[in-house]
Protein backbone atom coordinates (compact mmCIF):
# COMPACT_ATOMS: atom_id res chain seq x y z
CA UNK A 1 0.00 0.00 0.00
CA UNK A 2 1.16 3.53 -0.90
CA UNK A 3 0.19 6.87 0.14
CA UNK A 4 0.47 9.39 -2.77
CA UNK A 5 -1.93 11.52 -1.95
CA UNK A 6 -1.62 12.43 1.86
CA UNK A 7 1.59 13.29 3.45
CA UNK A 8 1.72 11.52 6.59
CA UNK A 9 3.06 13.99 9.85
CA UNK A 10 5.89 12.59 11.78
CA UNK A 11 7.14 13.64 14.96
CA UNK A 12 10.25 15.61 14.45
CA UNK A 13 13.84 13.87 15.84
CA UNK A 14 14.90 15.64 18.63
CA UNK A 15 18.65 16.07 18.62
CA UNK A 16 21.80 17.83 20.18
CA UNK A 17 23.93 20.43 17.91
CA UNK A 18 27.97 21.00 18.94
CA UNK A 19 27.81 24.56 17.05
CA UNK A 20 31.17 25.51 18.68
CA UNK A 21 33.08 27.26 16.08
CA UNK A 22 30.68 26.74 13.77
CA UNK A 23 29.00 29.33 11.48
CA UNK A 24 24.92 30.05 12.23
CA UNK A 25 22.93 32.71 10.03
CA UNK A 26 20.36 34.14 11.58
CA UNK A 27 17.92 36.11 8.99
CA UNK A 28 15.99 38.46 11.05
CA UNK A 29 16.67 41.04 13.57
CA UNK A 30 13.36 41.18 16.29
CA UNK A 31 12.04 39.61 19.67
CA UNK A 32 12.29 36.17 18.06
CA UNK A 33 16.16 36.65 17.26
CA UNK A 34 16.37 37.94 20.67
CA UNK A 35 15.17 35.52 22.63
CA UNK A 36 17.61 33.18 20.73
CA UNK A 37 20.64 34.91 20.92
CA UNK A 38 21.54 33.75 24.67
CA UNK A 39 21.62 30.50 23.98
CA UNK A 40 23.17 30.47 20.72
CA UNK A 41 25.73 32.30 22.21
CA UNK A 42 26.31 29.72 25.41
CA UNK A 43 26.54 26.80 22.98
CA UNK A 44 29.72 28.63 21.47
CA UNK A 45 28.04 29.77 17.76
CA UNK A 46 29.85 31.41 15.15
CA UNK A 47 26.79 33.65 15.06
CA UNK A 48 26.00 36.17 11.87
CA UNK A 49 22.72 38.04 12.17
CA UNK A 50 21.85 39.48 8.72
CA UNK A 51 18.95 42.61 8.92
CA UNK A 52 18.05 45.78 7.74
CA UNK A 53 16.98 46.67 11.05
CA UNK A 54 17.69 45.24 14.50
CA UNK A 55 16.00 45.63 18.06
CA UNK A 56 18.69 47.75 20.18
CA UNK A 57 19.22 43.94 22.29
CA UNK A 58 20.01 42.61 18.91
CA UNK A 59 22.36 45.83 17.78
CA UNK A 60 24.51 45.48 20.86
CA UNK A 61 24.54 41.73 21.39
CA UNK A 62 28.54 40.70 21.97
CA UNK A 63 30.26 38.65 20.08
CA UNK A 64 27.99 38.85 16.90
CA UNK A 65 28.28 39.75 13.52
CA UNK A 66 25.60 41.85 12.26
CA UNK A 67 25.19 42.71 9.10
CA UNK A 68 22.38 45.88 8.38
CA UNK A 69 20.74 44.93 5.25
CA UNK A 70 18.08 42.31 3.94
CA UNK A 71 19.17 38.96 2.83
CA UNK A 72 20.58 38.47 -0.34
CA UNK A 73 21.02 34.66 -1.82
CA UNK A 74 24.28 33.12 -0.91
CA UNK A 75 23.81 34.44 2.37
CA UNK A 76 23.57 30.67 3.79
CA UNK A 77 27.46 30.13 2.24
CA UNK A 78 29.38 27.89 4.63
CA UNK A 79 26.64 27.88 7.42
CA UNK A 80 25.82 24.79 9.57
CA UNK A 81 22.55 26.02 10.77
CA UNK A 82 20.17 28.36 9.85
CA UNK A 83 17.08 30.49 11.25
CA UNK A 84 14.38 32.30 9.44
CA UNK A 85 13.23 34.96 11.73
CA UNK A 86 11.44 37.52 9.80
CA UNK A 87 8.50 39.00 9.76
CA UNK A 88 8.09 38.76 5.96
CA UNK A 89 6.89 35.32 4.93
CA UNK A 90 8.32 35.47 1.27
CA UNK A 91 11.52 35.90 2.90
CA UNK A 92 11.42 33.22 5.27
CA UNK A 93 10.10 31.12 2.89
CA UNK A 94 13.23 31.61 0.16
CA UNK A 95 15.83 31.30 3.39
CA UNK A 96 14.17 27.76 3.44
CA UNK A 97 14.53 27.07 -0.09
CA UNK A 98 18.74 28.32 0.39
CA UNK A 99 19.07 26.17 3.09
CA UNK A 100 17.51 22.75 1.70
CA UNK A 101 19.25 23.63 -1.74
CA UNK A 102 22.55 23.85 0.60
CA UNK A 103 21.52 20.94 2.65
CA UNK A 104 21.44 22.80 5.75
CA UNK A 105 18.59 22.32 8.35
CA UNK A 106 16.87 25.72 8.88
CA UNK A 107 14.31 26.60 11.62
CA UNK A 108 11.29 28.73 10.17
CA UNK A 109 10.44 31.13 12.81
CA UNK A 110 6.72 31.58 11.61
CA UNK A 111 5.64 28.37 10.32
CA UNK A 112 7.90 25.98 11.62
CA UNK A 113 6.54 23.29 9.27
CA UNK A 114 7.43 24.59 6.52
CA UNK A 115 11.28 24.88 7.83
CA UNK A 116 13.50 21.57 8.15
CA UNK A 117 14.06 21.98 11.71
CA UNK A 118 12.01 22.95 15.02
CA UNK A 119 13.66 24.87 17.98
CA UNK A 120 12.44 22.89 21.56
CA UNK A 121 11.16 24.48 24.69
CA UNK A 122 14.44 23.68 26.66
CA UNK A 123 16.08 24.02 29.89
CA UNK A 124 19.57 23.53 31.43
CA UNK A 125 20.21 22.63 35.04
CA UNK A 126 23.83 21.70 35.56
CA UNK A 127 25.49 19.52 32.44
CA UNK A 128 21.17 18.53 32.30
CA UNK A 129 19.82 19.49 29.39
CA UNK A 130 15.77 19.15 28.66
CA UNK A 131 14.07 19.51 25.31
CA UNK A 132 10.26 19.53 25.34
CA UNK A 133 8.34 19.09 21.52
CA UNK A 134 4.43 19.35 21.69
CA UNK A 135 3.58 18.52 17.65
CA UNK A 136 3.60 22.25 17.35
CA UNK A 137 1.70 23.26 19.98
CA UNK A 138 4.43 25.86 21.44
CA UNK A 139 2.33 26.65 24.29
CA UNK A 140 2.06 23.38 25.59
CA UNK A 141 6.05 22.64 25.17
CA UNK A 142 6.57 25.77 27.10
CA UNK A 143 4.49 24.95 29.78
CA UNK A 144 6.10 21.43 30.44
CA UNK A 145 9.37 22.27 29.81
CA UNK A 146 8.46 25.13 32.51
CA UNK A 147 7.37 22.47 34.81
CA UNK A 148 10.09 20.03 34.09
CA UNK A 149 11.94 22.48 35.74
CA UNK A 150 10.39 23.47 38.43
CA UNK A 151 9.98 19.53 39.40
CA UNK A 152 13.43 19.15 38.77
CA UNK A 153 14.46 22.07 41.21
CA UNK A 154 11.78 20.99 44.10
CA UNK A 155 13.10 17.33 43.45
CA UNK A 156 10.10 16.01 42.05
CA UNK A 157 9.08 14.47 38.96
CA UNK A 158 5.69 13.17 39.52
CA UNK A 159 3.38 13.72 36.34
CA UNK A 160 0.34 15.51 38.12
CA UNK A 161 3.10 17.77 39.50
CA UNK A 162 3.64 18.85 36.34
CA UNK A 163 0.13 19.19 35.25
CA UNK A 164 -0.43 21.15 37.46
CA UNK A 165 2.62 23.46 37.51
CA UNK A 166 2.03 23.89 33.47
CA UNK A 167 -1.24 24.70 34.07
CA UNK A 168 -0.92 27.69 36.51
CA UNK A 169 -1.66 31.03 35.39
CA UNK A 170 -1.28 34.24 36.75
CA UNK A 171 -3.95 37.34 36.97
CA UNK A 172 -3.75 40.32 34.72
CA UNK A 173 -1.42 43.13 36.17
CA UNK A 174 2.39 43.79 36.05
CA UNK A 175 5.86 42.03 37.79
CA UNK A 176 8.84 43.55 38.29
CA UNK A 177 11.33 40.98 38.36
CA UNK A 178 15.04 41.53 38.77
CA UNK A 179 17.23 38.57 36.85
CA UNK A 180 20.18 39.12 38.81
CA UNK A 181 23.54 39.80 37.10
CA UNK A 182 23.41 37.34 34.67
CA UNK A 183 23.96 34.22 34.66
CA UNK A 184 20.39 32.49 34.49
CA UNK A 185 20.72 30.20 37.15
CA UNK A 186 20.97 33.20 39.46
CA UNK A 187 17.24 34.61 39.21
CA UNK A 188 15.36 33.85 41.78
CA UNK A 189 13.18 31.00 41.93
CA UNK A 190 9.57 33.26 42.45
CA UNK A 191 11.17 35.59 39.17
CA UNK A 192 11.57 32.67 37.17
CA UNK A 193 8.08 31.35 37.73
CA UNK A 194 6.28 34.50 36.88
CA UNK A 195 8.79 34.77 34.15
CA UNK A 196 7.45 31.45 32.83
CA UNK A 197 4.06 32.71 33.61
CA UNK A 198 4.14 35.87 31.43
CA UNK A 199 1.60 36.66 28.78
CA UNK A 200 3.97 39.90 27.73
CA UNK A 201 7.87 40.62 29.12
CA UNK A 202 9.07 43.62 28.52
CA UNK A 203 12.97 42.85 28.55
CA UNK A 204 15.77 45.11 29.39
CA UNK A 205 19.36 44.58 27.60
CA UNK A 206 20.94 43.20 30.79
CA UNK A 207 18.24 40.58 31.65
CA UNK A 208 19.43 37.24 31.56
CA UNK A 209 19.11 36.82 27.56
CA UNK A 210 19.24 33.00 28.09
CA UNK A 211 15.65 33.10 29.93
CA UNK A 212 14.17 34.81 27.08
CA UNK A 213 15.21 31.74 24.99
CA UNK A 214 12.98 29.88 27.26
CA UNK A 215 9.48 31.64 26.40
CA UNK A 216 7.32 30.22 24.44
CA UNK A 217 6.12 31.82 21.10
CA UNK A 218 3.20 33.03 22.47
CA UNK A 219 4.99 35.24 24.66
CA UNK A 220 5.21 39.05 23.28
CA UNK A 221 8.98 40.05 23.89
CA UNK A 222 9.48 44.11 24.31
CA UNK A 223 12.80 45.36 23.62
CA UNK A 224 13.25 47.87 26.08
CA UNK A 225 17.06 48.34 26.09
CA UNK A 226 19.13 51.25 26.72
CA UNK A 227 22.15 50.82 25.23
CA UNK A 228 24.74 52.70 26.50
CA UNK A 229 25.21 56.25 24.53
CA UNK A 230 23.10 54.47 22.10
CA UNK A 231 19.43 53.76 21.49
CA UNK A 232 16.67 53.08 24.37
CA UNK A 233 13.39 53.22 24.92
CA UNK A 234 12.42 55.86 26.64
CA UNK A 235 10.92 55.16 30.85
CA UNK A 236 7.46 57.00 29.43
CA UNK A 237 7.08 54.29 26.83
CA UNK A 238 8.18 51.79 28.99
CA UNK A 239 5.27 52.93 31.59
CA UNK A 240 2.98 53.45 29.32
CA UNK A 241 3.05 49.54 27.85
CA UNK A 242 3.49 48.15 31.33
CA UNK A 243 -0.15 49.96 31.60
CA UNK A 244 -1.81 49.23 28.26
CA UNK A 245 -0.81 45.35 28.15
CA UNK A 246 -2.18 45.00 31.67
CA UNK A 247 -5.48 46.81 30.99
CA UNK A 248 -5.84 44.38 28.35
CA UNK A 249 -5.68 41.67 30.79
CA UNK A 250 -2.28 40.64 30.12
CA UNK A 251 0.13 39.31 32.96
CA UNK A 252 2.79 41.56 31.84
CA UNK A 253 6.84 41.19 33.47
CA UNK A 254 8.78 44.10 33.29
CA UNK A 255 12.70 42.02 33.60
CA UNK A 256 15.43 43.79 34.44
CA UNK A 257 19.41 42.77 35.04
CA UNK A 258 20.12 42.72 38.82
CA UNK A 259 17.50 44.09 40.65
CA UNK A 260 14.59 46.28 39.89
CA UNK A 261 15.87 49.25 43.01
CA UNK A 262 19.29 49.42 42.00
CA UNK A 263 19.34 51.63 38.78
CA UNK A 264 16.77 49.96 37.57
CA UNK A 265 14.06 52.56 37.84
CA UNK A 266 11.26 50.08 39.20
CA UNK A 267 10.17 52.54 41.63
CA UNK A 268 9.53 54.80 39.33
CA UNK A 269 7.52 51.98 37.49
CA UNK A 270 5.66 50.69 39.89
CA UNK A 271 4.61 54.48 40.92
CA UNK A 272 3.44 54.25 36.92
CA UNK A 273 0.93 51.22 37.80
CA UNK A 274 -0.03 52.10 41.00
CA UNK A 275 -1.27 55.71 39.37
CA UNK A 276 -3.03 53.90 37.01
CA UNK A 277 -4.99 51.25 39.09
CA UNK A 278 -2.46 47.96 37.59
CA UNK A 279 -1.80 45.86 39.99
CA UNK A 280 1.88 45.47 40.56
CA UNK A 281 4.30 43.04 42.56
CA UNK A 282 8.09 43.46 42.66
CA UNK A 283 10.36 40.47 42.95
CA UNK A 284 13.76 41.26 44.27
CA UNK A 285 16.51 40.02 42.01
CA UNK A 286 20.85 39.69 43.08
CA UNK A 287 22.23 42.89 42.22
CA UNK A 288 25.90 43.14 40.05
CA UNK A 289 27.11 45.55 42.21
CA UNK A 290 27.50 42.84 45.08
CA UNK A 291 27.40 39.86 42.94
CA UNK A 292 29.97 40.28 40.71
CA UNK A 293 33.02 41.34 42.88
CA UNK A 294 31.68 37.94 44.47
CA UNK A 295 31.63 36.10 41.07
CA UNK A 296 35.55 37.52 40.97
CA UNK A 297 36.41 36.01 44.29
CA UNK A 298 36.07 39.59 45.82
CA UNK A 299 34.47 40.34 49.10
CA UNK A 300 33.44 43.92 49.26
CA UNK A 301 33.70 43.78 53.27
CA UNK A 302 36.24 41.83 54.49
CA UNK A 303 36.65 42.08 58.64
CA UNK A 304 39.38 44.00 59.41
CA UNK A 305 39.65 45.52 55.92
CA UNK A 306 36.55 47.70 55.44
CA UNK A 307 33.40 48.55 57.84
CA UNK A 308 31.90 49.99 54.42
CA UNK A 309 30.71 49.65 51.12
CA UNK A 310 29.15 52.66 48.75
CA UNK A 311 27.47 51.38 45.21
CA UNK A 312 27.92 54.69 42.98
CA UNK A 313 26.28 55.72 39.79
CA UNK A 314 28.84 57.05 37.33
CA UNK A 315 26.22 57.95 33.74
CA UNK A 316 26.73 61.12 34.76
CA UNK A 317 30.24 63.10 35.48
CA UNK A 318 31.15 64.41 39.37
CA UNK A 319 30.94 68.26 37.70
CA UNK A 320 27.15 68.14 36.28
CA UNK A 321 24.72 70.20 37.72
CA UNK A 322 22.25 67.15 37.92
CA UNK A 323 25.36 64.84 40.15
CA UNK A 324 23.84 63.91 43.36
CA UNK A 325 27.03 62.41 44.48
CA UNK A 326 29.71 64.23 47.31
CA UNK A 327 32.75 63.07 45.22
CA UNK A 328 34.74 64.74 48.31
CA UNK A 329 33.21 62.49 51.02
CA UNK A 330 33.87 59.77 48.42
CA UNK A 331 37.40 60.23 48.30
CA UNK A 332 37.90 60.25 52.02
CA UNK A 333 36.47 56.69 52.63
CA UNK A 334 38.50 53.94 53.64
CA UNK A 335 36.33 51.30 52.67
CA UNK A 336 34.81 49.81 49.37
CA UNK A 337 33.88 52.05 46.57
CA UNK A 338 31.63 50.11 43.78
CA UNK A 339 31.29 51.99 40.64
CA UNK A 340 28.53 50.89 37.87
CA UNK A 341 28.28 52.52 34.68
CA UNK A 342 31.85 53.86 35.16
CA UNK A 343 33.84 52.73 32.02
CA UNK A 344 33.28 55.49 29.93
CA UNK A 345 34.42 57.91 32.47
CA UNK A 346 36.82 56.18 34.24
CA UNK A 347 39.27 58.57 33.97
CA UNK A 348 37.27 61.27 35.11
CA UNK A 349 36.24 59.75 38.22
CA UNK A 350 39.57 58.22 38.91
CA UNK A 351 41.11 61.57 38.89
CA UNK A 352 38.44 63.11 40.87
CA UNK A 353 39.07 60.38 43.61
CA UNK A 354 43.02 60.70 43.51
CA UNK A 355 42.47 64.59 43.83
CA UNK A 356 39.83 64.38 46.75
CA UNK A 357 42.71 62.28 48.89
CA UNK A 358 42.06 58.47 47.68
CA UNK A 359 45.69 57.01 47.14
CA UNK A 360 46.32 56.04 43.54
CA UNK A 361 48.17 53.17 44.77
CA UNK A 362 44.79 51.10 45.99
CA UNK A 363 44.16 48.01 44.44
CA UNK A 364 41.01 47.82 41.22
CA UNK A 365 39.56 45.18 40.32
CA UNK A 366 37.40 45.79 36.76
CA UNK A 367 35.12 43.06 36.11
CA UNK A 368 33.60 42.54 32.81
CA UNK A 369 30.66 40.56 32.14
CA UNK A 370 29.99 39.75 35.78
CA UNK A 371 29.04 35.93 36.16
CA UNK A 372 28.75 34.86 32.54
CA UNK A 373 31.14 33.10 30.53
CA UNK A 374 32.81 35.06 28.99
CA UNK A 375 33.38 37.27 32.60
CA UNK A 376 37.23 38.62 32.84
CA UNK A 377 38.84 40.61 35.53
CA UNK A 378 40.92 43.35 34.74
CA UNK A 379 43.37 44.01 38.17
CA UNK A 380 44.84 47.67 38.35
CA UNK A 381 45.29 50.41 40.40
CA UNK A 382 43.76 53.87 40.47
CA UNK A 383 46.15 55.41 39.28
CA UNK A 384 46.33 53.38 35.97
CA UNK A 385 42.68 51.80 35.94
CA UNK A 386 41.77 54.15 32.98
CA UNK A 387 44.86 53.34 30.85
CA UNK A 388 44.79 49.62 31.48
CA UNK A 389 41.11 49.55 31.01
CA UNK A 390 41.22 51.23 27.76
CA UNK A 391 44.62 48.97 26.51
CA UNK A 392 42.44 46.02 27.41
CA UNK A 393 39.46 47.32 25.32
CA UNK A 394 36.98 46.58 28.15
CA UNK A 395 33.52 47.25 27.71
CA UNK A 396 30.04 47.81 29.02
CA UNK A 397 28.91 46.16 31.13
CA UNK A 398 31.75 46.04 33.60
CA UNK A 399 31.77 46.59 37.24
CA UNK A 400 34.65 48.35 38.99
CA UNK A 401 35.57 47.87 42.88
CA UNK A 402 37.79 50.36 44.61
CA UNK A 403 39.23 49.51 47.95
CA UNK A 404 41.38 47.49 49.76
CA UNK A 405 39.59 44.43 48.72
CA UNK A 406 39.70 44.58 44.96
CA UNK A 407 43.61 43.11 45.45
CA UNK A 408 42.20 40.14 47.35
CA UNK A 409 42.63 36.77 44.90
CA UNK A 410 41.11 33.43 45.22
CA UNK A 411 41.06 30.61 43.20
CA UNK A 412 37.69 30.19 41.96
Amino acid sequence: MTESTTEVERDHYLVGLNLVGKRVVIIGGGSVVQRRLGTLADSGADIHVITPQATPTVESFPGITLYARPYESGDLDGAWYVLACTDDPVVNAAVVAEAEQRRIFCVRADDARQGTAVTPASLHQGNLTVGVLAGGDHRRSAAVRTAIGAALGGGELGAAGIEAAAQERQPAGVALVGGGPGDPDLITVRGRRLLAAADVVVADRLAPPALLAELGPHVEIIDAAKVPYGRAMKQEAINAVLIDRAKAGKFVVRFKGGDPYVYGRGFEELEACVAAGVPVTVVPGITSAIAGPSAAGIPVTHRGVTHEVVVVSGHIPPDHPDSLVNWSALAQMRGTIVLMMAVERLDIFAGTLIAGGRDASIPVAIIENATLSNQRVVRTTLGNAAVDAKNEQVKPPAIVVIGPVAGFEAAL
